[in-house]
């Protein structure tokens, strides 16, 4: 198993991608920490692992909260002796043209998506410095690398996260701490849900996915889990302040998105 005695920290990992990439990452041998802002949530992640033979526990965490995010790191890296990966998944997703989102959206955006995976990352790193190295893994979107229309805040926050993500690669390579940003495109989780009662159900969003991404489907949860297990185990032993794209070819068909990515 590539993680097998590995110490993991997931954010959002109660539901989707975040769920997924907990089971993908236990299932190769890690020890995760699922945290959601809903315990229940997480406590459901932690059933499906340890169902499968895996081991993790739960705890609840609300990423905007700053000193939740410094305590739980404090407290993990206190009882486990070592914090190999952290993935930093929570975010949220403001839709809107500057026109129309309100300063209070475009902050909520920022706090989530930009200004949580810093403080973990700032948590984090004296630990992984003291222990040699380990791997942050930011989900940023392929919102990230592209635009999208009346998507100010979240393209804002998605673009910025990358941005972050790359410097603070830079500046803690040589300590052995890798870390890089995933960029998923659809992915079918529930975080649709608004988007496809928008539309009209399930037929109208699968008609308006095939018309935007080349290969003509969402990606599943788990495709984008194998894609995390890679990112945070040593098959990319080499690849830091790197944005990997997953998205159907979607980021490849014009450059500016003709309806909202949602991932989760």
């Amino acid at each position: 198993m590539i993680l097998e005695g590995r110490t993991a920290i997931v954010t959002a990992a109660g539901s989707g991608i975040g769920r997924a990439g907990s089971e993908a990452m236990a299932r190769e041998g890690a020890f995760v920490i699922v945290t959601d802002r809903d315990l229940s949530a997480a406590r459901e992640t932690v059933d499906r692992i340890a169902g499968a033979g895996g081991r993790a526990e739960a705890h609840r965490v609300d990423v905007s909260d700053d000193r939740a995010i410094v305590s739980l790191v404090d407290k993990v890296a206190g009882q486990r002796g070592h914090i190999d990966i952290l993935h930093n998944h929570a975010g949220v997703q403001v839709a809107g043209s500057v026109e129309e989102v309100d300063s209070a959206g475009f902050d909520r955006s920022w706090a989530i998506n930009v200004h949580a995976q810093f403080v973990a990352c700032q948590a984090v790193i004296p630990f992984m410095k003291k222990q040699g190295g380990g791997v942050i893994l930011n989900t940023s979107s392929n919102s990230g690398v592209f635009l999208d229309r009346a998507m100010t805040a979240y393209i804002t926050s998605k673009a910025a996260s990358i941005t972050m993500t790359r410097q603070i690669a830079l500046d803690v390579a040589r300590f052995g701490i890798r870390i890089n940003a995933l960029c998923p495109g659809w992915v079918d989780t529930p975080f649709n849900d608004p988007y496809t009662e928008q539309l009209g159900g399930r037929k109208a969003l699968e008609h308006a996915i095939s018309n935007v991404v080349p290969m003509g489907r969402f990606a599943t949860a788990e495709e984008i889990a194998e894609v995390i297990l890679f990112m945070v185990s040593d098959r990319s032993s080499y690849m830091t302040g790197h944005a990997l794209v997953a998205d159907g070819g979607e980021s490849l068909a014009g450059g500016t998105n003709s309806g909202t990515v949602l991932v989760d």
